[in-house]
Order: C-alpha cells, then sequence, then structure tokens
C-alpha cells in the first residue's frame, strides 16, 4: 500500500475524478502486464450509486471505490474508468476495448459463455419502483401495463419473465440507460420500472413520491432480504475475457484481501444501510 492509502479515500477519488478516473498507483507485472499499463475499466455511466458524477463532474461510486481498493490500493496498478455503453459492454471487452467490465454487471450463465468472471462482490435483487399515488398496488396490477427497464440488463430480463408469466400481457420499454427508465416513470410513460434495488433505492431516496412495490417475492426467506417485493437474487462481478485467468486471480485475491481487512465493509457503509 502506497503513501496514497493514508488519505481519506473520498477525499482521493474526488481529487482525481474529473473526466475519468485514473489512479496514480505503481506498476507491477500483474496478470502479464508490461510496466507501465494503464488498466482500463469499461462501465455504464451513470448508475448510482455504484458508478455516476457529482456536481462538479467527480466519477464516484461503490464500484470507483471498490476499484480503487482492488487495482489501486490492492494491486498497486494504473486504472482509469471508460465510460460505455451496458448494451454492447461484453462485445467491447471482448473487443479489446479495455480489460475488465467493472459496472454492476450480474453474474449469469449467458454472460459466463462470453466473459469469465471474479468472485462476487455484491449481493442484489431486482426490484419494481412504482408511483405512491398510483394503481400499482401489487405484483398482479401490472398485467396490463408498460414497464421500464434499461436494455441489455437482468431487469430487462426480469422484465421478459414477468411478460411470460403474464402470458405476454405486458408491454416492455427498454432504454439505454436507467435514467430514461425512470424519468418515463415519473412522466408517466410507464406504471413500473424494473431494476436493482439499491440503484432504484437511490433514485427513490432523490424524489417524492417513488415507491417500491411491496410483497413476498425470490428473497422473501432471506434474512438479509429487503422487504419490498424481489423478482431475482443476483450478484455482482467483474468480468474478464477469457484468457485472462492470471490477472482475474489476482483481483479475487486483492477482493478477499480488502474483505478480510475491512475495508469493503468501510465502502459498504459509506453507500448502503445495513
Amino acid at each position: 500500500m502506497d503513501e496514497r492509502s493514508s488519505v481519506n479515500r473520498r477525499q482521493y477519488l474526488t481529487a482525481v475524478g474529473a473526466g475519468g478516473l485514473t489512479a496514480a498507483a505503481g506498476c507491477i507485472g500483474g496478470g502479464g502486464d508490461d510496466d507501465g499499463e494503464t488498466i482500463t475499466i469499461g462501465s455504464d455511466i451513470p448508475y448510482a450509486p455504484f458508478e455516476y458524477r457529482n456536481e462538479a463532474g467527480d466519477l464516484i461510486g461503490f464500484d470507483v471505490e471498490i476499484a480503487e481498493a482492488v487495482f489501486g490500493e490492492q494491486l498497486d496498478l494504473n486504472y482509469e474508468f471508460q465510460e460505455t455503453s451496458f448494451d454492447g459492454i461484453i462485445a467491447s471487452l471482448n473487443n479489446a476495448n479495455f480489460r475488465v467490465i467493472m459496472s454492476a454487471m450480474t453474474i449469469n450463465e449467458s454472460r459466463a459463455e462470453r466473459v469469465d468472471f471474479s468472485d462476487p462482490y455484491f449481493t442484489a435483487y431486482q426490484t419494481v419502483l412504482v408511483l405512491e399515488d398510483g394503481d400499482i398496488t401489487s405484483r398482479e396490477d401490472l398485467r396490463g401495463e408498460a414497464v421500464g427497464v434499461q436494455r441489455g440488463t437482468t431487469g430487462e430480463a426480469a422484465a421478459e419473465d414477468l411478460q411470460e408469466e403474464f402470458d405476454g400481457e405486458l408491454q416492455i420499454e427498454s432504454y439505454d440507460q436507467i435514467n430514461g427508465a425512470f424519468d418515463a416513470l415519473l412522466n408517466n410513460q410507464v406504471s413500473a420500472v424494473i431494476n436493482d434495488n439499491t440503484v432504484s433505492a437511490s433514485f427513490a431516496a432523490e424524489n417524492d413520491g417513488v415507491v417500491f412495490l411491496e410483497g413476498d417475492g425470490v428473497a422473501a426467506d432471506r434474512d438479509d432480504a429487503p422487504s419490498y417485493l424481489t423478482l431475482t437474487i443476483e450478484e455482482y462481478g467483474i468480468a474478464f475475457r477469457q484468457d485472462d485467468d492470471d490477472f482475474r486471480g489476482e483481483v479475487n485475491d486483492a477482493l478477499q484481501a480488502i474483505r478480510d481487512d475491512g475495508t469493503y465493509e468501510e465502502i459498504y457503509s459509506e453507500y448502503f444501510d445495513g
């Protein structure tokens, strides 16, 4: 850990965040890197609270701080975030446009056929966001309605599963970024948004009259499950090209190290309750 690690992580990230985040760390030969190589991280921005810009234009968020802890502090590597659309992010990784994906990406079978994932570093749930004074008060009320999702995400997949459950009686509106779906909800263009719970919670906290749809869901029996309706249980991972096993192993070791030394819990508590 270099001298920078004694500085408050949030102060450091704010200082270097404008225009993309680059860690001014030393260089090692991890995963076959050449000396001085910058590890480029593909990420769909904004997706608060995981990766987004504050009013000053600084890149901040849970993933951003985990990246600093893993790549900067543990692996002593130069790294930077590269903004890219989530819909094509795996293709961009495999075209070598960046080294890894760190973008609140759920580990699933279809993606695992195209990339390799790190060990999971976050648990999330697909949930339903609605207007508090609207007509949607139960899962069944979604039948025949329009829901907003982000294109290419597991939220879109969860909506497609719900559409099948409703025998096609569900209209899915897909947006390039989740903010488009949120705006559509506020403007009554969709009746609900299906998306990751933590991101939806961040939006609901900033907008009066937006709430989670209540009800039992797939996570109802989990001790740490949220109280509202859950459509899926998911784990996030960092994605790698399938020929990058050595580097993936180093990142897994670094993820375990930040759990063991308390850094992960420190970062988690900055962004999430509990």
